[in-house]
């Protein structure tokens, strides 16, 4: 069967490379037990060695035409297609456990890891390929940490995989990809943390990214600046560090001092 052509409007770059593939299943730890969710499966090359290796494929595709043909082009017992917005996806009707692997195009990326790490009924092990940037950037360290990799990183322990040039894909993207691995938090990093509450800080601080904590929480907590240096200093944290600079237990410091003065 022909190798379709790719909708420019979708984002879609196929890739064939065997070793980058492989790579793809090495790191979400594709074994013959899992229920494995693929989004974006296109052609079929990456659905073709998960259907070998899983227990079961859920493939969810935008694209109707290719959703129509996968079925044609890895005709395997143990695959499933769906025909949807991987974000209008209900993933409370995977089993407990299922695990992610895709091949994400970059506008769809953040919104997608919003709601893979977000889902009550989360993956236990995700490997996502990605921009190089992007994984990068989720992976990051205080000092360049930002709403994204602090929202990621909250829920998944978040690693670098294989890097994938460009020219692996057909055609090729601007950019060089990166598998990006996500394991998720069997146990909560911060324990009956109010959610909401901690990423209503979170943004606020990311909100005016190039200047000082103690004016971008300032605004976006709507606190006089007295009060935000005060919440600072029960933080432990210097007025004039920046949110890039902190951690997420600095995150969780700041949480616990702005929740127990009840601001």
């Amino acid at each position: 069967m022909h190798t379709p052509p790719t909708k420019k409007s979708l984002g879609q770059h196929w890739l064939h490379d065997d070793d980058s593939l492989d790579a793809m299943l090495t790191a979400a730890s594709i074994g013959p037990n899992d229920i494995v969710l693929e989004i974006g499966p296109g052609p079929g090359a990456l659905t073709a060695k998960l259907t070998a290796r899983a227990r079961q494929v859920i493939a969810v595709e935008f694209d109707a035409n290719l959703a129509h043909e996968l079925p044609m082009r890895v005709p395997a017992a143990n695959l499933r297609v769906v025909q949807q917005d991987i974000l209008q996806f209900d993933l409370s009707a995977l089993p407990p456990g299922y695990k992610v692997a895709a091949n994400i195009p970059y506008y769809l990326t953040s919104n997608l890891l919003r709601v893979l790490c977000e889902a009550p009924n989360h993956f236990s092990q995700a490997a996502l390929l990605v921009q190089k940037e992007v994984a990068e950037r989720v992976c990051a360290a205080p000092g360049d940490m930002s709403l994204l990799s602090v929202a990621v990183q909250f829920y998944a322990e978040a690693s670098l995989g294989a890097l994938v040039p460009a020219e692996l894909f057909t055609p090729p993207p601007k950019v060089d990809s990166q598998i990006l691995q996500l394991r998720y938090r069997e146990t909560p990093l911060f324990p009956g943390v109010d959610i909401k509450v901690f990423f209503r800080i979170v943004k606020a601080g990311f909100s005016q990214r190039r200047k000082t904590l103690l004016n971008s929480l300032s605004g976006g907590l709507r606190l006089g600046r007295q009060d935000t240096t005060a919440l600072l200093g029960r933080g432990g944290i210097v007025s004039t560090t920046r949110a890039q600079d902190l951690s997420l237990a600095q995150w969780f410091a700041l949480y616990n001092a702005y929740s127990t003065a009840k601001m």
